[in-house]
Parts: C-alpha cells; sequence; structure tokens
C-alpha cells in the first residue's frame, strides 16, 4: 500500500510522488454533477482537467480511463475489471460538493483498498474541507504544471470524443484582478503567459479557458498567431469562454480589431460596477463595434444576488438593451458554500437557507431579474421592441403574430395585454429607485 503523503499538496508533486512509486492503471471519474446529458460535452462543462491528466500519465505508459457517472453503466464491473492503482476525481463548483463525495464514496464502496485523489475548483479553493467532506485520501490542490503544458486526451472520451468539434486551450493562468466573488486568483495565484499556441492545436475550433486573455503580455504575438493560423486554414473559429477585460480594451482599442481578424466569435465583456459607471461600458462596446461586431452579438456579464441590488440592476438591463446587447447573468453564490438548492421551477418561495439570497435581494428579486433577462436577450436576438408569451408560446395565431412583429411597445400593447418593455426598469414595488440614467 502506498505511503500516505500529506492530505492536500500544492501543484502536481504529490501525483508525481505517486509516479515514482508505481501505477500502471489510473480511474478518471467525472462526478453526476445535475446536467442533463446533452450538454455535459458543451464547452463549460467538458472535464478537461481530466482529459488533460489523462494525456500526462499516458507519457509514462500509464492505462488510463474515464469513467462518467451521468452515463447509464454497470459502473460496479467497469471499476473491478479495470482494476486502478488509483482514482482521481474531479471537481468543479464548491456548491456541487455532494456530487464529489457521492463519487468518493462510490468508488470506496467497490475499491476500499485503492486510494482516491479529489482534484478541481473545490479541491483547490477548500482543500481541507474538501478532504474532510469527501473521505478522500488525498486533495490534489492548484494545477499540474507538467499536464498543463499538453492538449488534452480526447481519446479517453471514447466515441464521444469523436462528437466534440472544438479543443479547449488555455493561453494563460490566473488574473491580475482580484474581484471578491471570484476564486481564481486563489486557485491560480501565479499569472503567466503563453507566445504560442501552435503546437498544441488538434482542432479547428478554439475556445480559450483564459480567465483574463488580453493581459497576457504576449496578447498582440498570440493573435497576430492565430489570425496567421486561421489564413493557412488550420483553425476555423475561437472564443473566449470568460469574455475581455473592458479596462484593456479601453487602453488598446487595436485589440479589438485583432480579435475580430482572428475569428472570436461572441465577444463578451462585465459590468459588475455600480449604474453610475455606465458611461465606461458603453465605450468598451463601442470599441467593439468599431472593430466590426454587431451589438447583438456582444454579451455584457452582470453578477446578481450581490452588493448592488434588483432595482440597480434593472437599471443597468436596460440600458444594455437601449446599446441592443445581451446579458450573460451570473447569479452569486459565496466560494465557501457547499450546496445550492435554487430552483428554477419551484412553486413557492424559496429561502436562504435552501440557497443562498444575499441580504440586498430576495428569492422574488432573483426569480424576477432572471425572466427579465430571458426576454430582454430573446429582444435583441429578434430585433424586437417587446415581449409577448402569448406570442412566444402561439398562443395567437401566426397571422397575428407576424402583423404585431414590428410594432413598437406602445403599439403592441394595445392588442398584446402581456406586452413587455425591455427599454425601461421593471422596479420592484416598495423599492425606492436608484440613481436614474
Amino acid at each position: 500500500m502506498m505511503k500516505i503523503w500529506n492530505k492536500f499538496i500544492l501543484g502536481g508533486f504529490l501525483l508525481n510522488k505517486l509516479l515514482e512509486r508505481g501505477l500502471n492503471r489510473v480511474l478518471l471519474i467525472d462526478p453526476a454533477f445535475p446536467v442533463a446529458n446533452k450538454s455535459r460535452n458543451h464547452k463549460d462543462l467538458l472535464p478537461v482537467g481530466l482529459l488533460k491528466i489523462s494525456a500526462y500519465l499516458k507519457k509514462y505508459d500509464i492505462d488510463t480511463k474515464l469513467i462518467r457517472l451521468n452515463d447509464d453503466c454497470d459502473f460496479d464491473n467497469l471499476f473491478r475489471e479495470f482494476n486502478p492503482d488509483l482514482v482521481m476525481v474531479t471537481s468543479i463548483f464548491t456548491y456541487w460538493a455532494k456530487e464529489v463525495k457521492d463519487a468518493v464514496k462510490y468508488s470506496k464502496d467497490i475499491l476500499p483498498d485503492v486510494p482516491v485523489m479529489v482534484g478541481g475548483i473545490f479541491a483547490s479553493l477548500l482543500p481541507e474541507k474538501c478532504k474532510e467532506y469527501t473521505g478522500c485520501d488525498y486533495v490534489q490542490k492548484g494545477i499540474i504544471k507538467e499536464a498543463e503544458r499538453l492538449s488534452p486526451d480526447y481519446s479517453i472520451l471514447e466515441n464521444e470524443g469523436n462528437d466534440i468539434n472544438f479543443q479547449i486551450v488555455h493561453s494563460t493562468r490566473g488574473c491580475i484582478r482580484k474581484c471578491g466573488f471570484c476564486g481564481v486568483y486563489k486557485i491560480e495565484p501565479e499569472f503567466c503567459g503563453k507566445k504560442s499556441i501552435r503546437d498544441e492545436l488538434i482542432r479547428k475550433n478554439l475556445v480559450f479557458y483564459d480567465n483574463n486573455l488580453l493581459v497576457n503580455p504576449h496578447v498582440e504575438e498570440l493573435l497576430h498567431e492565430l489570425i496567421d493560423l486561421r489564413k493557412e486554414k488550420l483553425i476555423t473559429r475561437c472564443e473566449s469562454q470568460s469574455g475581455f477585460d473592458g479596462r484593456i480594451l479601453r487602453k488598446n482599442p487595436e485589440l479589438a480589431k485583432l480579435l475580430k481578424e482572428a475569428n472570436f466569435k461572441d465577444p463578451k465583456i462585465a459590468w459588475d460596477g455600480a449604474v453610475k459607471s455606465y458611461a465606461k461600458r458603453k465605450e468598451e462596446i463601442d470599441v467593439l463595434v468599431n472593430a466590426g461586431y454587431n451589438p447583438k452579438e456582444i454579451a455584457i456579464f452582470m453578477i446578481y444576488n450581490h452588493d448592488l441590488d434588483y432595482n440597480e440592476l434593472e437599471e443597468k438591463r436596460a440600458l444594455c438593451f437601449k446599446w441592443g446587447v445581451q446579458i450573460s447573468d451570473c447569479r452569486y453564490r459565496p466560494l465557501d458554500r457547499l450546496d445550492d438548492g435554487y430552483n428554477s421551477h419551484a412553486r413557492k418561495p424559496q429561502t436562504n437557507e435552501e440557497y443562498h439570497i444575499n441580504p440586498n435581494w430576495s428569492d422574488e428579486e432573483v426569480r424576477q431579474f432572471r425572466r427579465n433577462v430571458r426576454r430582454h436577450n430573446i429582444c435583441i436576438r429578434h430585433g424586437m421592441k417587446y415581449h409577448s408569451h402569448k406570442a412566444e408560446r402561439k398562443k395567437i395565431s401566426k397571422e397575428e403574430s407576424m402583423l404585431y412583429r414590428d410594432m413598437d411597445y406602445d403599439e403592441a400593447k394595445k392588442f398584446l395585454s402581456d406586452a413587455w418593455n425591455p427599454a425601461e426598469p421593471h422596479y420592484i414595488k416598495n423599492k425606492s429607485k436608484q440613481t436614474t440614467f
């Protein structure tokens, strides 16, 4: 049996020590996170960390197998037949900790003598809590630098890998910002950037997982490389999962033109601050528009259920509609909370015991803002000046729907009692209005 090392080790030190002792087979587990099966190969949910670890282990001739507990399989026999020397379980958000705990327990119930290591976001943010809560043997804190240099091993996805037409890339690690609601600077405290990703290419559609791509000191060199790769038809399109730092775009608008030329799709910028900062957000949107982006392609990240209250978020949303851009809403959950019982289909109000509700917010406001954002985005995408559930759900005839489609809100309201105007803030009653614009 392996020697028990420290309960959690930074970086790849622990894994390397285990490699020295000899590993032949490592089982990689993606827990049964609460996502639809049709979404699990989406760019936001693919277990890229496990894919990179597999590539790293295979360099040492170690056999790897990925098990995704959302699959409908006889996992008991798969575990025993593979007979691993080590089980590695990934974690994502802290509020999905129970699924990680269940995966560790499942492994130990079947193979009680095989050690289990947990890594990923939850493990890196709260290593002590992760070990205590999940009952694992080891916690892998932070990234494994040796694995980080490698392209993901899509082959372990078996038949699924053939259906994935994108490649996840990191051109940077870490972030120079220290936003209070974000844990990146804790997980990846050292910022580093690459000059090139050419040697990593295995697919034509690139999804950058960078937390702050534009802060890379080599960003212009990297973007010119992407432009060249596109001209050589080695890549088709790019996307930045975390969006772009608007402050950097304001200082260097030429970067937006390079992003457009490299074919970065659906650019996003964040608006975390108060409504009074609207002039800076408008300037950032204009930088992207001047580079060739259509406003409706642009989305604004907005964190809600946080410090700014509902009415102020509504003012910000209405401004975004005026500018013709969409919204990517992000409901805040504390970084140390291990559960999230929010139910979007709940028939009665939920409490802070069921999910985190900021003192500035109510359950009603959380749900109302999400509904408003959905209707807002539908209007932006379809070029409409109002939203109607009756029209969307085909409760009126197609002829009527087409007749009303191009009307403005005031005119449509005469025919559709549920017409909703995205151009104005929808304040919650009994709450004072915020700074107007």
